[in-house]
């Protein structure tokens, strides 16, 4: 009798304990996952866009699409060419892209991650239309400005990056940590956007470096010292977010954005350039997923 009752008052603990087990499982973060890991029938390609006029084309062009909703962000499933494929619709800025990304990474365990849309140009040779591949994504709004006494105004040539990755402790007082941190492609699809990039129609599609932060930048000047010092091509709101928690996550990673418009040379918005970034990037998708196949 006293070995029953101790059994019993094992498994009555246990019972208790379970919900909070699960909690903490639940709550655990997730083992890096690698491509090797994630090539299966069952793992799709997520495309994100920020927009409704960024997904469009995408969600039209999926079949069989259903859209589920997840907290606040949309996410519609289907196939291309068979492949199992996930438009994401992440929001604008920052913190809805890092978010959206980290959903759809927890709950599709996604092959591969394109981030695509609209951008404003940094270098004058690129025209409305043009396409940038993105070799790399940097955190453009990352910054430790000079000090200057009240009244002396602001001074971009003062500014310092900060990488925020790199160090434990206050990246504006270490500067170790006054670096650019940049986010590179995955070679894969690197090699799948250059592939289809001279059947692009609407432009040229180049190798380039996308930035992103939550400031639509309009000073000439400032977008050209961007331009000059950290090798800039297109500016925008999600890129870098989505690719430093993809990074984190050991989740392949490409960033293109088309030239909606180019301050830097007059380049007036074009509201059709969203539906050619996504008519390339499915390209590049369809060209990337033969290749797993």
């Amino acid at each position: 009798m006293l070995v029953s009752a101790r059994r019993r008052s094992r498994a009555v603990v246990f019972v208790a304990l379970l919900p909070a087990l699960v909690a903490v499982a639940a709550c655990a973060p997730a083992a890096p996952t690698s491509r090797a890991a994630t090539t299966t029938a069952a793992a799709p390609l997520v495309i994100q866009g920020a927009m409704p006029v960024e997904t469009d084309a995408l969600v039209a062009a999926l079949t069989g699409a259903r859209e589920e909703k997840v907290q606040g962000w949309s996410f519609w499933s289907g196939t291309i060419d068979g492949h199992p494929v996930v438009v994401s619709k992440t929001l604008k800025g920052m913190t809805n892209a890092a978010a959206a990304t980290a959903l759809a990474i927890e709950r599709f365990h996604p092959v591969a991650i394109v981030n695509q849309g609209t951008a404003g140009g940094h270098d004058p040779a690129l025209h409305v239309g043009d396409i940038v591949i993105g070799m790399a994504s940097v955190n453009i709004g990352a910054f430790k400005t000079g000090t200057r006494a009240r009244g002396q105004g602001t001074d971009f040539d003062g500014w310092r990056p900060m990488d925020l990755i790199r160090t434990e402790g206050s990246a504006g007082q270490d500067p170790n940590a006054w670096v650019m941190r940049r986010f590179p492609a995955d070679t894969a699809l690197l090699a799948a956007a250059k592939a289809v990039a001279p059947r692009y129609p609407a432009g040229v599609a180049v190798e380039g470096v996308i930035g992103s932060s939550d400031v639509w930048n309009s000073e000439r000047d400032r977008i050209a010292r961007m331009h000059e010092t950290y090798g800039t091509s297109v500016e925008e709101m999600e890129t870098a977010a989505a690719a430093q928690v993809a990074a984190a996550s050991g989740v392949p990673f490409l960033g293109i954005r088309v030239l909606s418009n180019n301050i830097t040379n007059d380049g007036v918005y074009s509201a059709a350039s969203a539906a050619a970034c996504q008519r390339f990037v499915l390209d590049v998708v369809r060209e990337f997923l033969r290749g797993t196949s």
